[in-house]
This record gives structure tokens, sequence and C-alpha cells, in this order.
């Protein structure tokens, strides 16, 4: 099975839409369309058809441009089972352990609750491939809006488990923020610091941090690691509980 084609297209301020496409079939697929008018253009000059659209949640950065490429182009709209009502244009609801197929592209659905209580998130194994919209970021996680820091810390350990190797294609342009932050709960992290430069770099050039790897996630966001001891120590919560210990660094990057 060949690996999808993965096209960023960046819009508004700092979202992230992207188009998804199998080469064996050339179905195609939409994540999370802040605005209809740049992805229908991108999916033109590329040549592609769109069939899909794989919403993660929601908040209208992720299904403004529903409607309107839905009626461009008859695709079908696929979002979390639930969060259904909240969906525009929805066509088919999908919730933890589903399998969808986009062509022969296959995606395994995740429930990550927290920022909104009805996210969801798709795995392309076979493409090493995360669409996690905004649960999880480059150095980051999303707020806390309908979720409890428990339910979050639960849906970022299903993303835990992932190959390191598979990618991290998050809906914002925050790492740079992030890694700002980051370094303050984590100051004796060598690798953290590196990357923290890396970043600052490619902001400088214009180039986009996104997307990233589970590997390097594990090794440098504070929310992976709120069972690491050093993490616990530089918030004062040594031998606290990973939740506890979770809820105090989302806490500090809200005040941050």
């Amino acid at each position: 099975m060949a690996a999808l084609e993965i096209h960023q297209i960046p819009v508004w301020d700092d979202n992230y839409v992207y188009l998804a496409r199998d080469p064996e079939t050339g179905s195609t697929a939409v994540v999370d369309p802040a605005d209809a008018e740049p992805v229908l253009a991108a999916a033109r000059a590329k040549g592609w058809s769109i069939t899909h659209i794989l919403n993660t949640h929601h908040h209208p950065d992720h299904v403004g441009g529903n409607l309107e490429i839905k009626q461009a182009t008859g695709c079908t709209i696929v979002g979390p089972r639930a969060d259904a009502a909240r969906i525009p244009g929805i066509d088919l609801q999908v919730g933890d352990g589903d399998t969808y197929k986009m062509g022969s592209a296959e995606a395994k659905v995740f429930d990550v609750p927290g920022h909104t209580r009805g996210h969801i998130a798709y795995w392309f194994a076979d493409s090493d491939a995360l669409f996690c919209g905004d649960t999880l970021f480059a150095l980051g996680c999303g707020r806390l809006f309908e979720g409890t820091p428990a339910q979050m810390w639960t849906s970022l350990g299903k993303f835990r488990a992932l190959p390191a190797s598979t990618r991290v294609y998050c809906a914002h342009e925050y790492t740079q923020a992030n890694a700002r932050f980051a370094v303050t709960v984590d100051p004796e992290n060598a690798t953290l610091a590196a990357r923290s430069a890396k970043i600052d770099r490619l902001r400088a050039e214009g180039r986009p941090t996104v997307p990233s790897t589970i590997a390097e996630e594990l090794a440098t966001n504070p929310f992976l690691r709120a069972d690491d001891a050093g993490v616990a120590a530089a918030v004062g919560m040594s031998g606290a509980d990973p939740v506890a210990v979770f809820a105090e660094v989302r806490g500090r990057k809200d005040r941050f």
C-alpha cells in the first residue's frame, strides 16, 4: 500500500489544513478545513479531487469550510460520533476503535477528549501519519475547554503508545511559543534546549515546524512527560500522580 501524499496548507494566522491523497485510488481528504477557498485552490493547483473531509472537532477554525467544500465537490464529511450535532454537514460518524477507509488508505480512530468533549484523531498507520487536531501540538497540547486533566492525560496516552516514527500533523503553528514555555518546566532537558534553538531558526526563515514525530514529542513535550521525574521536580511535585503534574503544567501554560 502506497503512503498518503500529504500537502500542508497554512491558513489564517496559524492554522494548518491538510490535503491527504491516496495515490492508489486518487481519493483525497481535507483534514479540518478552516476555510474553503484556499483548500479548493490548493486542490486545483495539484490536480487532486477532494472526496472526503475528516473533522477532528467542532471548533469553527476546523469546520468553517465544510459546507462550501461539500457543495463544490460532493465530498463525504466524516467526524466524531460524540459531537456529531456540532459538525456541519456530517455524513458519517466515527469513534474510538473504528477504522475508516479512504480509498485504499485506512485510518484508526481514537476518541481523545479534553480540548473538547467529542474530539477524535485519525492515525494512518501505513503512512506513519497522525492527524490529531488540537489535542496534541508540537511541544504542546490543547487547552481544556470541555474536558478534565485526567481525560486529556488519558487521550495523550493513546498517542504516547504510537510508533516513534509517527508524524504528528497538528492543526496549529504554536511551536515557538510552546518551546518558550516548555523550557520553564523541563529546564534540564538538553534535547529540548536543542530543539527550541532549531525551532527559532526555522521560524526566522519562515519555515514550518510541523509535522514533528512522536519520538520528538516523547523526548521534549512536557505535556507527554508528566510522569517524568525531572518535570515533576521542576514544578515542585516530585512523586505526585502524573495527572496532578499534568494539571499543574497545563495551568502554568494557561497563565504563561
